[in-house]
């Protein structure tokens, strides 16, 4: 039986095609002004089936950097139910969707997205982070035992997400799996592939860094152009950063090109960017007067567990906050008995603060002139400042953690201590809401 909705996604391409350049006339039908959009960001979804949940999988999560990769299937779920009892009109994920590129992965993945469309209709967009496309790193975890599984190419990324930006894009850049998408006919949203995936083989990891190349600035232009023309407001959306969402943080989280990336999307008209990678929630300016905002949404899989909502009604601009995933109602509604998930907000809370405290025990461990007392302090004070820092919530806590004795440890450390320069670029930057912005 032929699929519909694809038919007449096909058709409509090729009236598009048949039209010189950019043509948007698929636009021209009536939508609504206001739209509703849900941001997501590097939800580093890991299928079930490739996880028994054994020693070699403990294992790996010792190593972790405070991902709920075992609870990730349920955070995924309540985050659906979240989606669906909402309705947002848009759903943007911006990369990152698998924890290293699994193909099983992607495809259980793009299964539970096609709920949320069936459900819901809200109209999804994804793009590929740096773990997600040819990834040496893609394991699965069976007793003792990590073993190779199938990873995927770019080709298959967008085959796999079709329905999720690819056959509804207006516009393809030809050098990567970027792509314009026209939720309405006042907000248009450039999905910017930024990942260098085509080296990660050879390297034997996923590489961290990523770029935007001549051949995709040159594509935004022209986008841009477009746009203008439309009278349409352009959002961009990509996995890296477009500015330094921390002094010490930066290289390989932020565009190696993200000069010449600013340039050009200022050249657009752009005032609006949605990153992840990084995992902070953080919103950055370029301090123009005419700025440029970089909203870089929290990871789902990383403590606060939440995601961004941005309101757009084109006679008063953009309205961002953000929301925490409602795992304790969804496990509630499923009638689950782990008492992780039906008090995730005690747990994962408690979880990330012992990452946290673990991981600055073991950089002080070899530090000398410190009693064990003072090293205890100080491990607590950096795990209340990352809970904080990750939440984007360090304007709550801040002045109680430069009047703790742990803060004064750190500030008058030896530079040579590791970590002492993170701390202290925490808390100056630590003034702002992170998790509010108004654009009018």
């Amino acid at each position: 039986m032929i699929n519909k909705k694809k038919w007449m996604l096909a058709l409509s391409s090729l009236l598009l095609l048949a039209a010189a350049g950019c043509s948007f006339a698929n636009n021209q039908s009536k939508e609504p002004d206001k739209l509703t959009l849900f941001v997501a960001s590097d939800i580093h979804y890991l299928a079930p089936e490739l996880n028994d949940n054994g020693e070699a999988f403990q294992k790996y999560m010792t190593n972790s950097d405070g991902k709920f990769l075992r609870y990730i299937d349920p955070i995924t779920n309540a985050f659906i139910r979240d989606v669906n009892g909402q309705k947002p009109d848009v759903l943007i994920i911006s990369g990152d969707l698998t924890n290293n590129g699994e193909k099983a992965s992607h495809k259980e993945l793009a299964d539970k997205l096609e709920s949320i469309e069936q459900e819901t209709g809200t109209k999804i967009y994804v793009i590929p982070g740096n773990h997600d496309i040819k990834n040496p790193w893609a394991r699965g975890f069976q007793g003792s035992e990590q073993y190779v599984t199938d990873s995927i190419t770019p080709e298959d990324f967008a085959d796999i997400y079709q329905d999720f930006g690819y056959t509804e894009a207006v516009s393809r850049d030809e050098g990567s799996l970027s792509y314009l998408a026209t939720p309405s006919k006042d907000l248009w949203l450039l999905m910017l592939d930024t990942s260098i995936s085509e080296f990660n083989e050879l390297m034997g990891n996923p590489m961290i860094n990523g770029e935007l190349s001549p051949e995709t600035l040159a594509w935004i232009r022209k986008c841009g152009e477009q746009a203008k023309n439309e009278n349409a407001r352009l959002v961009a959306v990509m996995h890296h950063n477009l500015l330094d969402h921390s002094k010490v943080l930066n290289k390989g989280f932020t565009l190696d090109n993200n000069e010449e990336a600013l340039e050009v999307f200022k050249e657009c008209g752009i005032q609006l960017v949605f990153s992840g990678h990084i995992h902070l929630q953080n919103i950055k300016s370029d301090g123009t007067d005419h700025p440029i905002y970089d909203i870089a949404t929290g990871s789902l899989g990383v403590y606060p567990v939440q995601y961004g909502i941005l309101t757009f009604d084109p006679t008063d601009g953009f309205d961002y906050n953000t929301s925490l995933v409602d795992v304790e109602g969804w496990a509630k509604a499923e009638g689950i008995e782990d008492e992780n998930l039906t008090g995730f907000s005690d747990y994962s809370k408690a979880y990330y603060s012992e990452a946290s405290l673990k991981k600055a025990k073991d950089r002080l461990a070899e530090v000398e002139g410190y009693t064990d007392k003072e090293k205890q302090m100080m491990a607590e004070t950096m795990g209340k400042l990352n809970l904080n820092y990750f939440a984007g919530t360090i304007d709550k806590v801040r002045e109680e953690i430069l009047a703790s004795e742990g803060y004064h440890l750190w500030e008058t450390a030896d530079p040579s201590v590791r970590t002492k320069n993170y701390i202290l670029s925490v808390l100056e930057d630590g003034k702002d809401n992170h998790n509010h912005l108004t654009l009018r």
